[in-house]
């Protein structure tokens, strides 16, 4: 009996509830992540856009464990992203570090883009944050939802549907942003 090659990289288009959702991985670990479109050819179109993707859909035990907890996710459940192996190659030191910083925070919680620049030993460099969040190649592992601009503003985001899908994913988590809501009206009797 032959043994089986290893698989050393595929990618998956999977539908959850909020949408289809796509995954690409190497022998290393996860190199893309799609956040949700409206159908499986966007998904696709945006994962080969990229190189290293590959066309196998054979998928290792941890990517069935990841496909699992991201329909968890977009059903609503609180998952833990923290484990997922990551293949970061070619990404420089700084957005190393920031990716690093954003991994640390767990479901539900938020940061400011300055708060996650300082917590990566980046003090001062908001801006350049904000960049390299904005270049992720895999949100929800990498969670760059979570950080938001200074006083608790939603802030930019990249992926589909921009600051709106944002804000979906954060008030998945619990977490609203933004002012209050207005007071119920009182009648007068």
């Amino acid at each position: 009996m032959e043994k089986a090659l290893p698989i050393t990289a595929g990618h998956a288009v999977l539908e959850t509830v909020i949408g289809f959702m796509g995954v690409a991985w190497s022998e290393k670990g996860l190199i893309r992540l799609c956040l949700p479109e409206r159908s499986r050819e966007a998904v696709e179109r945006r994962l080969f856009r990229h190189a290293g993707g590959s066309t196998s859909t054979e998928q290792p035990q941890w990517v069935v464990e990841l496909i699992a907890s991201i329909k968890a996710y977009a059903a609503g459940e609180d998952v833990d992203f923290s484990g997922v192996p990551v293949d970061l190659d070619g990404v420089d030191d700084f957005r190393l570090a920031i990716y690093d910083a954003a991994r640390k925070l767990g479901f539900g919680e938020t940061t400011t883009y300055g708060e996650l620049a300082k917590r990566a030993g980046h003090a001062g460099l908001a801006r350049e944050t904000g960049a390299a969040l904005g270049a992720n190649p895999v949100p929800l592992v990498i969670p760059c939802h979570r950080i938001l601009a200074a006083g608790g503003k939603i802030g930019g985001f990249s992926a589909t549907g921009g600051s709106a899908t944002k804000e979906k994913m954060l008030a998945m988590e619990g977490v609203r942003v933004g002012p209050p809501p207005a007071a119920q009206a009182s009648f007068a009797f």
